[in-house]
């Protein structure tokens, strides 16, 4: 069985184990059950497949997959976008995948530098391939008590360093939704060894990305909340939110976004002034 098709396997098995018959819409199959969650023949029933073809797609025993019957799987499963996205590329035959040179320089979009420009006045971080940084601003390093220089981890900041459990109020969130985030590259970029050592790197040192990785959630970057706990500003709330140019789908303009008015919004000025005296104001991009 192959890399790729027993990444297949183990997803169509955590999403068939979390999706009761009733929650599928049908009647539950006569007889004792031992699975949490559908019976393979009952999803196979679902999508229109026989039991013994949906075997082997579990089983990675299955070369080829038609979008037709990956589509049919996704309806039956109840799969969201992203999931439904995630599937296709784990079900992708390899050289359509990770065609990008895993170990190339990542060069940061001009577009989007540009647009950092014009956002000085919220933190703000370019991220690229297995969340490294290619740019961020001042201010970012003002609220969040690190220098990120490009060509640093954000994901190793976010899990391995304190500073970050200690300031982002609700770590556990944003940090499960990094990890589902990895998952989701993981399918993009079968082939980037430097990924896949990022990701037994983090499994090994915590319990935390063992749990979330093994439960196969799967999440594209998308809007989500991020509270902070500032040594001087005190409680800073931000609303998350991405930006991917079309050209370079694997770079991420993360953007901190406050409410108008709000107590975050009036703090950040301050902060930026605080930040013209931080020891690390080296280059932004």
């Amino acid at each position: 069985m192959s890399q790729e098709r027993a990444a297949l396997g183990a997803f169509l098995r955590s999403r068939r184990d979390r999706l009761s018959p009733a929650e599928a819409g049908m009647r539950a199959f006569p007889g004792p059950r031992r699975v949490p969650g559908l019976r393979k023949e009952e999803l196979a029933m679902l999508a229109g497949l026989s039991a013994d073809y949906y075997s082997r797609l579990e089983q990675g025993r299955q070369a080829t997959v038609s979008a037709e019957v990956l589509d049919a799987l996704a309806r039956a499963l109840r799969l969201d976008e992203v999931e439904h996205a995630h599937l296709h590329d784990l079900a992708a035959p390899g050289p359509a995948r990770g065609a990008r040179g895993a170990t190339a320089v990542q060069r940061p979009d001009q577009g989007l530098i540009r647009l950092m420009g014009t956002l000085d006045h919220v933190p703000v971080l370019l991220l690229g391939n297995r969340g490294d940084v290619l740019a961020r601003n001042l201010l970012l390093t003002a609220v969040l008590g690190r220098p990120l220089p490009p060509g640093s981890s954000f994901v190793r900041y976010l899990f391995q360093d304190p500073v970050a459990r200690e300031r982002i109020v609700n770590w556990a969130v944003f940090a499960a939704a990094a990890v589902a985030s990895l998952r989701r590259e993981t399918a993009r970029h079968p082939y980037d060894r430097q990924l896949t050592l990022l990701i037994e790197e983090l499994r090994s040192a915590d319990e935390d990305v063992t749990r979330w990785w093994d439960d196969h959630t799967v999440r594209d970057y998308a809007s989500v909340t991020k509270r902070i706990e500032h040594p001087t500003a005190g409680r800073l709330d931000f609303g998350i939110e991405f930006v991917a140019p079309p050209q370079e789908p694997d770079q991420r303009l993360v953007i901190y976004t406050t409410e108008p008015h709000s107590r975050t919004a009036a703090m950040l000025p301050l902060l930026a002034s605080w930040s013209a005296d931080l020891p690390f104001q080296d280059a932004e991009h």
